[in-house]
Parts: C-alpha cells; structure tokens; sequence
C-alpha cells in the first residue's frame, strides 16, 4: 500500500513497463471530465436561454394586455362619438322605431 502511494507521489506508475493501462484509465477520466464540463456549460446557457424568453415573454404578455386596453377604448361609444363629430356625423336625437311587419297568411 505505501508503495502505491509513493508511486503516484512520484510518478513512476506513468513510466513504469505496465503504465499503458495507467495511461487507459486516465485518458478515460479525462474524457469523462471534458464531457461532464461540456454538459454544465451546456446546461448553464440553456438556463440563461429560458430566463431569456420568460423575460420576452412578460413583455409580449404586457404589450397584449396595452393593446387589448386600448381597442376596448376605441370601442366604447363615446370614444366612436368624439372621432366621427370630426367628420360632421353625430349620434341620432330621435330615438329609434320599431317596424313590425304582419304576414298575410
């Protein structure tokens, strides 16, 4: 056991006659670490990604709710009277009648 210690210590483990399985297991490690980085930072842009859009979203959603307040407005009454007195057009003073129409059968 101390000598296994002593041959990472020192490094002979990489130059000794069997160090090719040494040299297996540690490229494998490596490959693992480089994959395990890859990911995180893959996983760390998707998350700055999704907090993107949640934030694109909130605008959308905002621009919405303004564009639907204002075409209530444009709706109301008042507001389609105040536009067309503009154009010489008013709302009738008489009220309206009602025409009933009698079938002959």
């Amino acid at each position: 056991m101390k000598k296994n210690i002593y041959s990472v210590l020192r490094g002979t483990f990489l130059i000794s006659d069997d160090s090719f399985k040494n040299w297996r297991l540690i490229m494998f490690l490596s490959a693992l670490a480089v994959i395990m980085i890859a990911s995180s930072h893959s996983a760390d842009r998707k998350v700055y990604e999704i907090a993107s859009l949640k934030e694109e979203v909130k605008e959308l959603r905002s621009a919405f709710v303004e564009g639907r307040k204002q075409l209530m407005e444009l709706k109301k009454e008042s507001s389609i009277i105040r536009k067309l007195t503009g154009n010489g057009l008013a709302p009738s003073e008489v009220p309206p009648k009602k025409i009933k129409v009698k079938s002959h059968k």
